[in-house]
């Protein structure tokens, strides 16, 4: 679990990052969790955008992705979800 203040510090480390990571009208899928595994391994840090075309609750979709892959919340702004996961490499040193 990360405190307040780490939270924060992830956030500002985010600010310009670009999503790499688009989740459109299929949802969550396996394929889908499968990339963003990939892709906190690589980074511990990603942003992920819910395109238009996804009808699901936004809020439904972070719960399944951070519960799926032992993630953490950062952020959620408009369609924009931040989150992190340590991994070996532990860049930010959290």
């Amino acid at each position: 679990m990360i405190t307040g203040k780490q939270r924060a510090m992830l956030k500002a480390e985010s600010h310009d990052y670009k999503p790499v990571i688009n989740i459109g009208k299929f949802s969550v899928s396996d394929d889908l969790l499968k990339a963003i595994d990939e892709a906190l391994e690589a980074r511990e840090l990603i942003k992920i955008k819910v395109l238009n075309n996804n009808l699901d609750d936004q809020d439904e979709i972070i719960e399944t992705i951070l519960s799926e892959l032992n993630a953490e919340f950062v952020n959620h702004m408009g369609s924009i979800i931040t989150i992190y996961r340590k991994n070996d490499e532990n860049k930010f040193g959290l």
